[in-house]
C-alpha cells in the first residue's frame, strides 16, 4: 500500500516575494502533486491579512479534501490566529494537539491525526490506521531540542505499538540538520540528505522534513520545483512517497 504525504508551510497563502495573497496559487501547487495527506503550517483563521478566511476550509474545498483538522497556535495582532492543519483524502478518525511551547518563546505545537487508510491490495479492500504528526518547531536550536523532547514524552507514544505506522513532518526549522539524531533513538528514520526547501525562490536550507517509524518505509522524498511553487509561499513543499507494510494490522 502506497501513500503520498505532503508537508508545506503555506505562509498564510502569501507569496514569499510578491507578498500577494492568493489561496488559489497554493491550491494549484497542491493539486499538481496529487497527495493523499497534507501537513500544512502557518494556516490563517479570521486574520485581516487573509480576508478573514478560514484557510483550512477554503483550501480543503479548493483541493477536494473533505477530511480536515486545524489547531491555532499564535494570535495575530488585529484579530484572528494561525496554526497547523491536516487535510486528508481518507477519514481522520481522531485529532488532538500537543503543546510544545517553551517559556518566553512563540507558541508552538504538533497536531496529531489518526487516519484510516482504505486501499485495494491484491483485489482485497484493506484498512490501515496511520498516525501523522504535523509540527512547526522554533527558531533557536536549544528550543527545537526541548520541543522534540516534549514531543517524544507525550502521548500517544507511551502506548503505541512499535509497528504502528507513524509519519512526522512539518516545518522543523532544522537549519543545521541535526534533528534526525534526536528522533533516531525513538525509532524514527529519515532521509540523510533532505532537499532544500527555503527560501522558495532559491532554496539553500532544508528547513522542512519528514520522518517515519514502524510499519512504513520511504520510497522517495522530493521537493516540488514547479514555477508556481517558487512564488506561492516562502517555502517549497516537500513530498514523501511511502509504502505501508502489507502485513501491518496497526492500532
Amino acid at each position: 500500500m502506497r501513500l503520498r504525504l505532503l508537508t508545506y508551510n503555506i505562509h498564510e497563502c502569501i507569496g514569499g516575494v510578491d507578498r500577494k495573497y492568493d489561496p488559489q496559487r497554493i491550491a494549484t501547487v497542491i493539486n499538481n502533486l496529487h497527495a493523499d495527506v497534507l501537513l500544512l503550517q502557518e494556516v490563517d483563521h479570521d486574520v485581516p491579512r487573509s480576508n478573514r478566511d478560514r484557510q483550512v476550509d477554503l483550501l480543503g474545498d479548493l483541493v477536494g479534501m473533505r477530511y480536515r483538522s486545524f489547531f491555532p497556535n499564535v494570535e495575530v495582532r488585529g484579530g484572528g490566529c494561525y496554526g497547523n492543519a491536516i487535510l486528508s483524502r481518507y477519514p481522520i478518525v481522531e485529532a488532538s494537539n500537543i503543546d510544545l511551547s517553551i517559556r518566553f518563546k512563540k507558541k508552538r505545537s504538533v497536531l496529531h491525526g489518526v487516519i484510516r487508510v482504505r486501499q485495494d491490495h491484491e483485489g482485497e479492500e484493506i484498512d490501515r490506521t496511520v498516525h501523522v504528526f504535523n509540527m512547526h518547531l522554533g527558531l533557536a536550536r536549544y528550543e527545537r531540542k526541548l520541543q522534540l523532547a516534549k514531543f517524544l514524552d507525550a502521548q500517544p507514544f507511551q502506548h503505541m505499538q512499535h509497528e504502528t505506522p507513524v509519519l512526522v513532518g512539518g516545518d522543523l526549522n532544522d537549519v543545521y540538520g541535526g534533528l534526525g539524531d534526536l528522533l533516531r533513538p525513538a525509532g524514527f528514520r529519515g532521509i540523510e540528505k533532505r532537499p532544500f526547501t527555503f527560501p522558495a525562490w532559491g532554496p539553500v536550507r532544508a528547513l522542512d522534513g519528514v520522518f517515519v517509524r514502524g510499519g512504513v518505509d520511504f520510497i522517495k522524498l522530493s521537493r516540488c520545483d514547479s514555477e508556481v511553487a517558487r512564488r506561492a509561499s516562502d517555502h517549497r513543499p516537500l513530498v514523501a512517497d511511502v509504502r505501508l507494510h502489507a502485513n501491518q494490522r496497526a492500532a
